[in-house]
């Protein structure tokens, strides 16, 4: 039975491995790199965007801002507070503020 468990461990490991080959991984972009991006009109300003986030949420306040890059795509990933108690995370896309994903956190 020890080969079976060695082998069982190996491919336990080796798909471990195949599943964070595959996740997206995000690149947290500091405020030197944003302002950058937003002088070279790359990316608008989070506070236009905010305002268009907000009209699916009004009276929430922002807990949390992050500007990342994921798959060559600028994502501004909000967290928010609604006016009812929930937290909710969003995901903008920092270029035209479409909503990459809406859901509670």
């Amino acid at each position: 039975m020890k080969p079976l468990v060695r082998y069982s461990g190996i491919v336990a490991l080796i798909l471990g491995l195949l599943l964070l080959a595959f996740e997206v991984q995000a690149r947290d972009l500091d405020q030197d790199e944003a302002l950058k991006l937003r002088e070279e009109g790359v990316i608008q300003p989070f506070d236009t965007l905010l305002k268009r986030a907000l009209e699916h949420y009004p009276g929430a306040r922002l807990l949390e801002i992050e500007l990342e890059e994921e798959d060559d795509i600028y994502v501004y990933e909000v967290e928010l507070l609604t006016a009812d108690g929930l937290v909710r995370e969003l995901e903008l896309d920092a270029r035209n503020g479409r909503i990459l994903k809406d859901e509670e956190d």
